[in-house]
């Protein structure tokens, strides 16, 4: 397989007045360099320094981070810029033209209209527009709603009063653990080929050198047992879970353009199931005999429908991969991980985390789901973050990658124990983003619950961010710059309000099955802000402490939009308002199952239940959040108390759960009247509309 020169990028990502990044990945070594235009009728050069950093992860592997520096003492800011990269190899000087990127009739162009180049600007006074969203599976069911803000994009890119300014991507920005049949074998063709050597697993675990071991680990559909006995992950898709780094880097260049499809396109598109299956490359669990011949054949048919299934769905995606490569091309990105970017239930529970840390080849491919993430999200979000150690830390293991080196073991280790994958974007307001996996910590006390006739003792769920790692938090918030009673966005890959009748039912009826066996903390993601109500009224207390003139919360994972509006009191007097925008799926519609069946059950009571009506609740002094009625009256001694009211969607409901993208605005005059306005929010310039992604042509 011949690979094409660039493989994924341009991405564009931390934009600020003192430093533009844009993130590239090439299957060749180039000195790096970029030229920054005024795009005014005179195209007028901006000049720049170059700092140029870089990784080599594989034989064919190689990402760039390009920071341009301004020469004075800023970049202007609110006037329309563009960038272009250039490539120099020797004696031979690319630059994206030379692509065919520049050049507006072709079909993978990455300008907007009549634009010389890809084109972004640094918002300071204007109104600030900024999308949002979650969970994007390339064989999601229907339409890639992220390729909408490509569309908002070509809409308004002249329009800077209109045009979005940021994108934020608030998690599941791939499905680790849930990979299509027909992408699998397509997936290890790239990482063999962009890695230039095997990474061999079997020195982790040697009981993949055994029948049927040796073989399923390469086949479609073989890993699930592996996953579970040996890494003990707990996905139930794990059938084709990523683990080696190559698969993890070949989903990231898969998800973010049509660039590498090209090239599979030309070596005769996606596989067929006939030709998988008469190869021997796909695993049956029923192997074909005559003992289980019954059994193999539904599980044949089983099989077969699901690839078919899988391949109309990417085919779905991948129409739209050149809208989205353009949209990340032409908007400063920032992105924070959730658990599928590495592993569905990543560190669930204490006991998650301790049994795969304890598994050499659970932990080795947690850290590569990690060392991936940096690579190809976390290095553009907060590039200072990274010193010149761990840098070396990466470039040591990529370049030896043997499993029994120290170096590899200080790999592992520093991707475990790393700390500051939070960071600060540079937006208007300033976002803060968290990181609700790695920072948590785990109750030990017990959680009674009553099922029935049976009174036993559970786990309780996480705390989703310890104490320490809000202090962390707040201190780099308060290094930025950022002072208390100004504006501020945070973005939580969780929402911290959910639906109240979908949370409490599953808290209240679901939940407790746990106790008799049930793992449906596994089967649900139970992991939202509100079942731990220690955590959820320290998330407050942060609130409380920072005291924002106006705090906007955004979010996704939920799989669905809506948006909720809240004023929070504490005991000790202290006010806060707070509106949430959650938007979510991208693209990975998923009303299946247990959570299915809730949510549709629930959406039309919520609808009638919710809509224009307030929700008054308390938090008692042992954590327990509460209703407030006549029968339960708030007590003296509660920790917090707040008002609570969801508001309606473009379309009425206060959910929408088709695929989603989000969009909210803040004017300036709302930032400068602070809470003045916060009380019809709904009405005023800060407004909740999420996007859904049209049938294109």
């Amino acid at each position: 397989m011949e690979l094409p020169f660039i493989l994924a990028g341009p991405i564009l990502r931390r934009v600020d007045t003192h430093n533009i990044n844009v993130w590239i990945a090439t299957s060749r070594p180039f000195q790096m360099g970029a030229e920054l235009y005024m795009l005014d009728e005179e195209l007028t050069p901006v000049s720049i320094r170059c700092k140029t950093r870089s990784v080599q992860l594989g034989k064919s592997l190689y990402i760039y981070l390009v920071s341009m520096l301004p020469e004075s003492e800023k970049f202007p800011t609110d006037s329309l810029l563009g960038y272009n990269l250039l490539f120099n190899q020797g004696s031979e000087m690319l630059d994206l033209s030379s692509f065919g990127l520049l050049n507006p009739n072709n079909t993978h162009s990455i300008v907007y209209g009549d634009l010389p180049f890809p084109s972004f600007f640094i918002h300071h006074q204007l109104e600030s527009h900024i999308l949002y969203g979650s969970c994007r599976k390339l064989h999601g069911k229907r339409d890639d709603a992220l390729a909408a803000g490509d569309m908002e994009l070509q809409s308004t890119y002249r329009d800077l009063t209109k045009r979005p300014n940021s994108l934020f991507l608030l998690g599941d920005q791939i499905y680790a653990d849930d990979v299509a049949d027909p992408l699998f074998p397509v997936i290890t063709s790239i990482a063999n080929r962009i890695m230039g050597r095997d990474e061999a697993l079997t020195k982790l675990d040697k009981r993949l050198d055994e029948t049927p071991f040796h073989k399923s680990l390469h086949q479609i559909n073989g890993r699930q047992f592996i996953m579970e006995q040996f890494c003990h992950f707990t996905s139930n898709h794990s059938q084709n879970h990523l683990m080696k780094f190559g698969e993890y880097a070949a989903m990231y260049l898969l998800s973010w353009g049509p660039e590498l499809w090209e090239t599979i396109q030309e070596q005769g598109g996606l596989p067929t199931f006939e030709d998988e299956d008469g190869n021997k490359r796909i695993y049956y669990a029923f192997p074909q005999s005559t003992q289980f011949e019954k059994e193999h054949q539904m599980e044949h048919s089983l099989l077969q429908k699901r690839f078919e299934e899988q391949s109309d769905d990417l085919r779905q995606t991948l129409s739209s991969l050149h809208r989205i490569r353009r949209l990340l091309a032409n908007i400063p990105t920032y992105m924070i991980f959730d658990d599928h970017d590495v592993t569905d239930d990543w560190n669930l529970s204490s006991d998650w985390k301790e049994n795969v840390s304890n598994s050499p080849l659970g932990k080795h491919v947690v850290a590569n789901g990690l060392g991936a993430y940096w690579a190809f999200q976390g290095w553009g979000n907060a590039p200072d973050s990274f010193d010149q150690q761990f840098i070396n830390k990466m470039n040591m293991h990529f370049t030896k990658l043997t499993f029994e080196s120290t170096t590899y073991q200080s790999w592992v280790d520093c991707l475990w124990n790393y700390t500051n994958w939070y960071f600060v974007a540079p937006t208007e307001p300033k976002t803060v983003f968290l990181d609700t996996r790695t920072q948590r910590t785990f109750d030990n006390f017990p959680q009674p619950v009553k099922l029935g006739m049976l009174i036993q003792e559970n786990l309780r769920s996480p705390q989703l961010i310890s104490h320490k790692g809000w202090q962390l938090v707040s201190q780099s918030l308060l290094n930025t710059g950022w002072r208390s009673g100004e504006p501020l966005i945070i973005a939580s890959p969780a929402p911290l309000y959910g639906v109240g009748l979908i949370e409490s039912f599953l808290h209240s009826y679901v939940y407790p099955l746990r106790a008799i066996g049930f793992p449906v903390h596994q089967a649900i993601d139970f992991e939202a802000w509100k079942y731990n109500g220690k955590g959820f009224s320290e998330f407050l207390e942060w609130i409380f402490k920072w005291n924002p003139s106006i705090c906007v919360i955004v979010s996704g994972d939920v799989h669905y939009a809506s948006s909720v509006k809240t004023s929070i009191q504490s005991t000790d007097g202290k006010v806060a308002e707070i509106i949430q925008f959650t938007s979510s799926p991208m693209n990975n519609m998923s009303f299946s199952g247990l959570w299915g069946m809730l949510l549709k059950s629930t959406i039309w009571l919520n609808s009638i239940k919710r809509k224009k009506q307030s929700i008054v609740r308390y938090c008692d002094n042992a954590y327990n959040i509460r209703s407030e009625s006549s029968n339960t009256p708030c007590p003296s001694d509660y920790i917090w108390r707040e008002n609570l009211r969801y508001l309606s969607t473009d379309n009425g409901t206060i959910i929408k759960t088709d695929n989603n993208l989000g969009l909210f605005s803040i004017s300036p005059e709302i930032i400068q009247n602070k809470l003045l306005q916060m009380k019809n929010l709904e009405k005023e310039d800060l407004s909740f509309e999420p996007i859904q992604m049209p049938n294109e042509p």
